[in-house]
């Protein structure tokens, strides 16, 4: 073997023999004979342990890794963009060792057999035109991934077209490898394309892939309905569920790598009558908006929601329909507590995102642990700061105000449609109104409104009927501009590309305090906030609307105009 092609260990490493020795993954004296034999047949020291069975492919790659530090992977969990493939042909990546995983700007990332190989890494970078990041791979593992990879890749509709219907009924393994190419691109186009849901829906003679993008639905993909079982039972593999029970609801989780991050799927399957329907909810937390500077929070809303909670006791409520950011806006929250002098803990269904620092929970109502249960026991482990996924019932909702009194702080979500909602519901639940006045530090609502695309921003003078609706009052429509997306690429000919939030905050002063121990009703609450100054949802929208971010169509389909 050419000199060039060996590893180039950098100065002041150790030898690749002696830190197999070091990690007892060889003894001296089978190195003295490895040696012995490189000096015959110039192979390299790992080739020469692994053929002899002295040392594993695996412990050999991560020992090299190691010695050139350089990252290891396992390339079972990545999912591969067709696109990244086309950059290194199938024959060169055979001829290489090598497979392309994923590109960050002018940067692909390749596994590698011999991730220090500089021929190698130089023909890929003039032969991609891209900088080469290597990674080290066993060759086994390169080779079986080549091979689940190049065999099909593109559209949809081309793997559909190569699928055999009788091979597939009989369990053909091509068969069955072109339905895992699929269920793959259905997910790496889904991470790609930054949705938060993928929908598998059987119709009576089709199966439709719709993907939820910044909370709205829209059809993707159209499978043959021979496709189903095998598309259905794939992800049922993936999510470790039961392929063999399709009468009940299941629920799993997945954990792959797709474009060089670990991505989590959380998976639900529901018997139709058309077949188990089946949902993933994307959970990327690379992609995960933390700081609540970035969500759309207005300047002084932000500043009393941080008074908020920087008290050492209290409960602070974040209410909202599904989906709305109700859960993020939290996760936001407990990164700025999150600090080595404080003990924080979380009780979730699920927990979505895992964070360093926090001891997190998942309810598991089977075995008996509930949110009230969880919150509980909390209360003897010590906690400072408690969060509580949602308060659904009193119990719940009785533990948190007790840990609230106690020198606790509290964070929660309830579902009610406004902040003034959110004093009624406790007492409705049976929650005693003094309990309530004394523990609520204060009640955020939100919702997500769809931000325009900056590619395809335009500017309009509206109506003035809209103007109108919208209770803007200005005198001439011409004096007010407002902006929409045209459509583009980008944006999937949208308009529309990102969310962000809108917020009503509403802090429990000494006006609502006595409101709430007189049993007032959420109208007379939200009278006295707006005395004082509440910026509702609709307002918080037209704010949005009026600097650019969001359309008129936004404000109207996420808000309702409460008249007071």
């Amino acid at each position: 073997m050419p000199e060039d092609n060996k590893p180039q260990v950098p100065q002041g490493k150790k030898m690749l023999g002696e830190i197999l020795i070091e990690q007892k993954i060889i003894t001296e004296g089978i190195l003295r004979q490895a040696l012995a034999d490189q000096k015959i047949t110039g192979q390299r020291l790992g080739e020469i342990l692994i053929e002899r069975g002295w040392a594993s492919a695996e412990k050999i790659n991560t020992a090299l890794a190691n010695q050139m530090e350089i990252e290891t992977v396992s390339l079972a969990d990545y999912v591969i963009e067709p696109k990244i493939l086309s950059l290194i042909p199938e024959d060169e990546a055979k001829k290489f060792k090598s497979m392309p995983l994923f590109r960050s700007e002018n940067v692909l990332s390749v596994a590698m057999a011999n991730p220090n190989d500089v021929m190698v890494i130089d023909q890929l970078r003039r032969q991609t035109g891209l900088q080469i990041k290597t990674l080290a791979a066993t060759e086994s593992d390169i080779f079986w991934a080549i091979e689940q990879h190049y065999q099909v890749s593109g559209t949809v509709e081309a793997i559909i077209s190569t699928v055999d219907k009788d091979k597939l009924l009989k369990g053909d393994q091509k068969q069955e490898l072109n339905i895992l190419k699929l269920v793959n691109l259905i997910i790496s186009q889904a991470v790609h394309d930054k949705v938060s849901d993928i929908h598998i829906e059987p119709e009576k003679t089709i199966v439709n892939i719709r993907y939820r993008l910044d909370g709205i639905m829209r059809k993707q993909y159209v499978l043959p309905k021979l496709l189903q079982g095998a598309v259905t039972s794939r992800i049922k593999i993936l999510a470790s569920l039961d392929i063999s029970e399709k009468r009940l609801p299941q629920d799993g989780r997945i954990r792959m790598r797709v474009e060089g991050r670990d991505i989590d799927f959380r998976v639900s399957t529901c018997p139709t009558v058309y077949g188990e329907n089946v949902v993933l909810r994307v959970l990327d937390k690379t992609g995960l908006t933390l700081g609540l500077e970035s969500l759309g929070f207005p300047r002084n809303s932000l500043e009393t929601f941080q008074n908020m909670f920087t008290s050492p006791y209290g409960i602070i409520l974040v209410t909202g329909p599904t989906g709305s950011g109700k859960t993020t806006t939290l996760y936001s929250v407990l990164q700025k507590l999150n600090k080595e002098d404080v003990n924080i803990m979380t009780v979730e269904d699920p927990v979505e995102y895992q964070f360093h620092g926090m001891r997190q929970v998942n309810v598991n109502p089977q075995i008996g642990l509930t949110f009230a249960s969880a919150l509980r026991s909390f209360l003897r482990q010590d906690p400072d700061i408690i969060m509580v996924g949602e308060i659904r019932d009193l119990e719940t909702a009785e533990i948190a105000v007790q840990a609230a009194l106690t020198g606790h702080l509290v964070l929660s979500t309830l579902h009610t449609n406004d902040a003034p909602s959110a004093f009624t519901r406790l007492v409705d639940m049976g929650v005693e109104p003094f309990l309530v006045s004394s523990s609520l530090l204060g009640v955020l609502a939100q919702r997500l409104v769809r931000k325009i695309c900056d590619k395809c921003r335009q500017e309009y003078v509206p109506e003035a009927g809209l103007l109108k609706a919208l209770g803007i009052d200005r005198e001439g429509s011409g004096s007010v501009k407002l902006f929409k997306g045209k459509g583009c690429k980008l944006c999937n000919n949208t308009g529309y590309r990102g969310r962000i939030g809108i917020y009503e905050l509403l802090d429990n002063s000494q006006a609502i305090q006595r409101l709430v121990l007189e049993k007032a009703s959420a109208n007379q609450i939200r009278a006295a906030a707006r005395n004082n100054g509440l910026v509702v949802l609709r307002e918080a929208a037209i704010e949005k609307l009026l600097s650019g971010v969001t359309t008129a169509e936004e404000v109207f389909r996420v808000t309702q105009d409460i008249e007071l």
